[in-house]
């Protein structure tokens, strides 16, 4: 009690200090050796603590080494304390350096940190903070602590073979930690937002059979979202995608409120145009209840398929609406007992001649386009407008008008099964001498749609070809002439048929 008493220690080393730590509970069991390196002096930085540490935290292995200050510097915890290690614990490596104040609860920080692993998603036994499943990354920053704020700032990087930036806050203070902040991208590829939506490694495959499942179908690991609360924004200029569809200007605000997540606005241009949605996973419910509704606006025809030889030359705006709600755990089983509606619309443009005049089987046109080249004809409109129930999608309206013919769809798409089951039949509008007229049948999977013509009712145009060839060689044309009906769909009618509903 006497401070007069009190013996001054100017310097203070460790010569193959050892600490242990287990706690079974946590699966947590850690060896580390200390050590001041001897012979460098008395000056401070010569005491600096040397150490290494080996063993498991929170069942990951671990292995850290790394080097501070002096060892009589942590006896006054309201200083900052320097240090720099690097650690890795799992697959996730950390380099970090700079000063803690008070190791022992860390009131404060100020460090360059720079991460990477093989998913965010492995933070979660560090840090307790739920992060969504990605590709590889790597991020270096500089995080500041103080009170109950963690600000992880002017951080850059890249995840799978995209680049980010921007800055992350963590407040700690309230009942659930919330994290806001803001992430951009110059170049963003769509391949590394799959794992957010449950999209991992190759397509998935049917239990029942090796058929391939195109729909996302890994769960979302709701147990951890009521982690933390959120309010997240992306933003990124240019995207990347498989097959070139021309994306850009993505922007989604991610918010997460006791395991409620919503992305509003989720806006993204495609095509000359924008797609723009709210959707909505509640995480409080086994399985979670999905709402979504999207917008498709201005998408323009020619842009969206600019790998299709065919589709060059169309032209035509894309307008749609999607509202479906649903409950699973992962997006194929959403949509696999999904009930609402999907309405798509293009007008007035022009498509491929060459392209109608295949689908109506007009077999004289075809061989003189391919021939002496492709031309255009005008597009009323094509209306898909399906009422959707229990994962089975019914159209109300499935027509594509043009000058060359009408083609009208009728049948079934099954969200759950993968599969089509659709008839297409084609109604000419000029009378063509050599057409096959038949209906067109679209079945199979999602991953190999089959097409096939209705063979029983060409093989009886060809009979009946041949039986009147037999009188006259001229009369065995006279089968395979399409007179039509030489009047245009009522395309104003269909379009606010489809607005109505």
């Amino acid at each position: 009690s006497d401070e007069t008493t009190r013996i001054p220690i100017g310097r203070l080393t460790l010569d193959h200090g050892r600490l242990g730590y287990d706690d079974a509970g946590q699966r947590t069991s850690v060896r580390a050796e200390i050590s001041t390196p001897a012979g460098r002096g008395d000056r401070p930085e010569n005491s600096a603590v040397e150490f290494s540490a080996q063993g498991l935290y929170q069942g990951l292995v671990l292995a850290a080494h790394g080097r501070g200050g002096s060892v009589l510097a942590l006896q006054d915890e309201t200083l900052p304390y320097p240090l720099s290690v690097e650690a890795t614990i799992g697959r996730t490596a950390i380099k970090a350096t700079g000063t803690v104040t008070s190791l022992s609860r860390i009131s404060a920080m100020d460090m360059q940190v720079a991460l990477r692993g093989d998913s965010l998603a492995l933070l979660y036994p560090l840090l307790g903070i739920a992060f969504p499943e990605t590709h590889r990354y790597a991020m270096a920053g500089h995080m500041l602590h103080s009170g109950t704020s963690w600000r992880y700032e002017k951080f850059s990087g890249h995840m799978g073979h995209s680049d980010l930036a921007g800055s992350l806050e963590l407040e700690t203070g309230s009942a659930r930690p919330f994290m806001r902040g803001e992430v951009v991208s110059e170049k963003l590829d769509f391949a590394d937002l799959g794992p957010l939506v449950g999209v991992r490694g190759p397509p998935m495959t049917s239990r029942a059979s090796t058929r391939e499942r195109l729909l996302p179908d890994t769960a979302f690991k709701t147990e951890r979202w009521n982690s933390v609360d959120a309010d997240v924004s992306l933003k990124a200029t240019s995207l990347l995608r498989a097959g070139q569809i021309p994306l850009d200007n993505l922007h989604a605000r991610l918010t997460l409120h006791d395991a409620l997540l919503t992305l509003d606005p989720l806006d993204v241009g495609i095509a000359g145009g924008h797609l723009t949605a709210v959707v909505s996973l509640d995480g409080r419910h086994n399985p979670i209840r999905a709402s979504a509704r999207i917008g498709a606006r201005n998408i323009r025809l020619a842009r969206l398929f600019p790998v299709r030889k065919q589709t060059k030359t169309s032209i035509g705006q894309i307008n749609g609406e999607l509202e479906l709600t649903g409950a699973g755990n992962s997006v194929a089983r959403m949509l696999a007992k999904s009930d609402g509606r999907i309405s798509l619309i293009v007008a007035n443009g022009v498509v491929s001649r060459l392209l109608m005049e295949k689908i109506s089987l007009h077999l004289l046109e075809i061989l003189q386009l391919t021939m002496l080249g492709d031309k255009t004809v005008r597009l009323h409109c094509a209306v898909a407008d399906f009422d959707v129930k229990a994962g089975l999608m019914r159209p109300n309206v499935l027509i594509l008008d043009t000058d060359v013919s009408s083609i009208i769809g009728k049948g079934v798409v099954d969200l759950d099964r993968e599969t089509f089951d659709l008839t297409f039949v084609p109604k000419t509008k000029s009378t063509s001498p050599v057409a096959l007229r038949t209906p067109i049948h679209v079945g199979g999977s999602f991953s190999h749609p089959a097409v096939d013509l209705d063979k029983g009712r060409i093989a009886a145009r060809g009979v009946g070809a041949l039986a009147l060839g037999l009188l006259n060689p001229l009369l065995v044309l006279i089968p395979l002439v399409e007179m039509g009906p030489g009047i245009d769909s009522d395309c104003g009618r269909l379009l606010r048929a489809a607005q109505r509903h």
